[in-house]
């Protein structure tokens, strides 16, 4: 696939209550999901930003961004991505998600309005940066739930295939993988 003028933004700040460890160092296929997924958007984006908690202290093998705020909610690294990308669409990336794929980062990125995600949710999605001022509001609010921050923007729904957008709760998620 060619690389297209596309930021991949990873999250990897989770607090990763139910795994009982930091997620984005579980192992797939002798691989750390953090790993996999930056090999992943490194494969199909021209950027990659790395966005977390730097006082978590996780060795990963990348830089992290620091997304600037005390709150663990996805919308603080979302929004620390888009401020930082220098793409006009970012495809953000939870971690946790390991059978995702180059393709669907690609479908995500073509039907990018405001935004893109799958019927299940806003991780993972594409954002164009005219997104960024509603969830910064949001933000600053304190209303946390990406789902409803992106509610009052234009949002294209993609269907993608349930399969790659396994979420990996617990150590016996990545049992099951």
């Amino acid at each position: 696939m060619a690389r297209r003028a596309l930021t991949g933004v990873l999250l990897v700040g989770g607090a990763s209550t139910r795994f009982g460890s930091p997620k984005a160092l579980a192992l797939a296929d002798d691989e750390t999901f953090a790993a996999r997924a930056w090999r992943l958007l490194g494969e199909s984006c021209d950027e990659r930003i790395a966005v977390g908690k730097l006082g978590d202290g996780l060795v990963l093998p990348f830089d992290v961004l620091d997304d600037g705020t005390e709150v663990r909610a996805p919308i603080a690294g979302v929004v620390a991505g888009l401020r930082a990308a220098r793409h006009e669409v970012a495809v953000v990336l939870p971690v946790d998600v390991p059978r995702f794929t180059a393709e669907a980062i690609a479908e995500l990125a073509d039907a990018c309005r405001d935004a893109a995600v799958p019927p299940s949710g806003p991780l993972p999605g594409a954002y164009r940066r005219s997104a960024l001022p509603a969830l910064e509001r949001a933000l600053a609010d304190g209303r946390l739930s990406l789902r409803d921050a992106i509610a009052e923007l234009d949002v294209a729904s993609v269907d993608l295939d349930a399969a790659l957008l396994l979420n990996v709760n617990t150590p016996d998620d990545v049992q099951r993988l």
